[in-house]
């Protein structure tokens, strides 16, 4: 392809905006022509950031469906349990795909948005934006390269950190399992993936154990009161939500997730957020229903095991993952990586190249890296850029949705193909 790839974004919420800010700085890579945003603010501010038309931005995705195909891809960023829909049906009008992962709520849908695209017989990409990272390519080589010997088994840390976790899974879009989905498939089927990706090897049983103990109302301190501007106790608070985003936006700090609870991100419009939207509410006082800590236990094909813990209760920190060899051990925080050979009696430290000062915002890089290899395989029609097929990302959905029915029923599960249950 000669020219640049031609983008539509659907959904145009944070991650359609950050997707949409790599196109911007890469115009000779891309460019985004169309915009599909039910919510006027965003949809017209997309479009301005790009120079698209009236014409050509959407109140929905079906009207951009029912247009003449008008970009070589669609990026879909709606929400959770809206992917399945303009997916399946831009694919089948010819539009490569990148889609935000979850792929979807339910192991049906995602078996069917996977089972369309690939009778569609167009590109397609999930948004394990983790398997892209400059830090993945470090811990993947050294792997690969027999620098630990075989792998026999994995220690992996999800710190979500206690802010972000009140931020995204009690006071905002992802804290209900019925209205997003539950947090291993919403936060963690990145990790579940990005573990897949390293050790090589399908998941093949699963057991796990979690629960909510801590964002409940049982919990509220004495004299709390619902909405943090009006709570006696609030200053001594961890969950504080004005000095959280106040405390952002005074630092300068104007994007996530301070620009997520409000458009209008003058202190007075953070102000008026706090006191009369979601992310104002007493964490103790939401009706949030997602996990605030789980474990997960994994056996792969081939013997390996491994263990993975998503906990809120951290600083907002990077993952932690030691990997255990025949040969070497490897331990891992998304900066460095210090590698242990028990040959030579060698310890090495490899440092990961900086992604840039907004790296937490863009997984580490994961997000470019992701946003790299999926334009150049439009461009040249070749999916091996892409690091996770069909197949593949199916797979380590189905892996979360087993760990989670093994948590519900205190069982140990069997990851198998979709419809062999």
């Amino acid at each position: 392809m000669d020219r640049p790839v031609t983008f539509a974004v659907v959904g145009a919420g944070q991650r359609g905006f950050g997707y949409g800010g790599w196109i911007a700085g890469h115009p000779d890579r891309g460019r985004v022509v169309a915009v599909a945003e039910p919510r006027a603010y965003q949809r017209e501010e997309l479009a301005r950031r790009h120079g698209v038309p009236p014409e050509r931005a959407f109140g929905s995705w079906q009207e951009l469906a029912a247009a003449p195909r008008l970009a070589d891809a669609a990026i879909v960023t709606t929400q959770d349990s809206d992917h399945v829909g303009p997916a399946i049906t831009l694919a089948d009008n010819g539009y490569h795909l990148m889609v935000e992962k979850p792929l979807a709520p339910t192991e049906a849908e995602c078996a069917e948005l996977v089972a369309a695209v690939v009778e569609a017989g167009v590109l397609f990409a999930v948004c394990h934006v983790l398997r892209y990272r400059p830090y993945t390519r470090l811990v993947k080589g050294l792997v690969d390269a027999g620098r630990i010997g075989d792998v026999m088994s994995v220690q992996h840390l999800e710190p979500v950190g206690h802010w972000h976790y009140a931020h995204s899974y009690v006071r905002g879009n992802w804290r209900r399992s019925d209205t997003a989905s539950f947090m291993l498939l919403a936060k963690s089927g990145h990790d579940i993936d990005w573990l897949r990706h390293i050790v090589g090897r399908p998941i093949e049983r699963v057991s796990s154990f979690g629960s909510l103990s801590h964002f409940r109302r049982s919990n509220q301190p004495a004299g709390a009161a619902d909405r943090c501007v009006s709570c006696a106790v609030e200053p001594d608070c961890a969950y504080s939500a004005p000095r959280l985003y106040l405390g952002m936006l005074r630092a300068g700090r104007t994007g996530w997730p301070v620009s997520v609870i409000t458009d209008d991100v003058s202190e007075s419009g953070v102000a008026a957020a706090l006191r009369d939207g979601p992310y104002g509410r007493c964490v103790y006082a939401c009706d949030n229903d997602v996990v605030d800590h789980q474990v997960v236990a994994l056996e792969f094909g081939g013997g390996v095991t491994g263990t993975f813990t998503m906990t809120a209760f951290t600083p907002h920190l990077d993952r932690h993952t030691q990997l255990f060899g025949t040969r070497g051990y490897l331990d891992g925080d998304g900066e460095r990586v210090t590698l242990h050979d028990f040959v030579t009696g060698e310890v090495s430290t490899h440092e990961v190249p900086s992604a840039g000062h907004d790296a937490d915002a863009t997984h580490g890089g994961g997000d470019a890296g992701l946003l790299d290899a999926f334009t150049t395989a439009v461009a040249t029609g070749d999916p091996a850029h892409i690091l996770s097929g069909p197949a593949e990302s199916l797979e380590s959905h189905l892996a979360v949705f087993a760990a989670e029915r093994a948590r519900l029923s205190g069982t140990v599960e069997q990851v198998h193909d979709f419809g062999q249950r």
